[in-house]
């Protein structure tokens, strides 16, 4: 996996980016349910949502909120193909590979590591 710091000081630059936070709720949900379970959750979001070459409402997909993995999803700009490739050079109109799936999982966890208990 390569390097995530430069990525992670370009999110830092965004004022849009740097605005998520976990609420009360959803760091509870994190710490109940543990890193790896919510990790899960992000594959299984990853796989539904972002993968097709055409996703379902692509832009609206992601809620802001109500799950851990949707802040970060945001806060990180994997949350629809569009931010997949201004952010992170992700083509927008194919398929997403099983690579770049877990590039974005790693870069939620990531996100989402500073911020578990």
């Amino acid at each position: 996996m390569d390097d995530l710091t430069p990525l992670f000081a370009r999110l830092g630059r965004s004022a849009f980016r740097s605005r998520f936070r976990l609420n009360a709720k959803e760091q509870a949900y994190l710490a109940e349910r543990g890193l790896d379970t919510i990790l899960t959750h992000a594959e299984e979001f990853i796989a539904q949502r972002l993968a097709p070459e055409l996703p379902l409402n692509d832009g609206k997909q992601t809620p802001m909120r109500g799950h851990p993995v949707f802040v970060a999803q945001h806060a990180t700009a994997t949350c629809c193909r569009t931010c997949l490739s201004k952010w992170h050079g992700i083509a927008a109109d194919q398929r997403l590979s099983a690579q770049d799936q877990r590039y974005i999982v790693a870069v939620i966890r990531h996100w989402l590591s500073d911020r578990y208990q």
